[in-house]
């Protein structure tokens, strides 16, 4: 065999080859994903949940970002920054959820997801028909725009006492949130997030509730 026939040949049987891996790498990969965990549907407890608590977070993260602006109180100024940080960052990881599983970033009422769930009967979520909006911000525990003008505005030991009342109310309509999805879901990243989340914030609560005690904050 003269050497031009040879080269023909050898590059034949490489790219023979080359066909030949990506024909089983591509049966291994469909082998994988076939025998896998079903990935969550989009009216399943772990997308209504990295939805609502997207949205939920986004809030929190701006009330701690104004706090960790205007407040002269250092542990204050510490744990808005730690709120405001560890809230965008798990916004981020919910939004890449949704992405890796295929489904839209919207999707459904808010919190309907949860009414199947202990958490959600406690909150008035019956999945009967969705929430009117000020339903909804009070099931959230979010701050009203009335409310997030008067952070904006108050100074000093003022701005700091309704923070801490906001952010308490804010976390405490989260664990319920959490709690629901532990209880319905099966994803175990997300449930394992929700637990870390639902822990977190009941620890913040707690630390928060002392900072009221510290600055003798009115009651709400």
């Amino acid at each position: 065999m003269t050497e031009a026939p040879r080269l023909r040949w050898l590059a034949i049987v490489l790219v023979a080859v080359a066909v030949a891996a990506v024909a089983f790498a591509a049966g291994r990969f469909s082998t994988f994903a076939a025998s896998g965990p079903a990935l969550p549907t989009t009216d399943s407890a772990e997308a209504g949940f990295a939805r609502d608590m997207q949205f939920h977070h986004g809030q929190a993260v701006d009330m701690a970002m104004t706090m960790h602006r205007k407040t002269d109180d250092e542990e204050l100024r510490a744990l808005s920054y730690d709120i405001a940080t560890g809230q965008a960052a798990q916004r981020g990881e919910m939004f890449d959820w949704l992405v890796k599983w295929g489904l839209p970033q919207a999707g459904g009422p808010a919190m309907a997801w949860m009414a199947a769930s202990d958490a959600g009967h406690d909150h008035g979520v019956t999945g009967a028909e969705p929430l009117t909006a000020e339903q909804e911000r009070e099931a959230m525990g979010m701050a009203s725009p009335a409310e997030l003008t008067a952070l904006a505005e108050a100074e000093g030991r003022d701005a700091d006492c309704l923070f801490l009342s906001l952010m308490i109310r804010h976390h405490a309509a989260a664990i319920p949130m959490a709690e629901a999805v532990l209880e319905l879901g099966s994803e175990p990243r997300t449930l394992a997030v929700a637990e870390r989340m639902r822990d977190a914030q009941q620890f913040e609560i707690d630390a928060m509730t002392a900072a009221q005690q510290r600055l003798s904050c009115p009651a709400p």
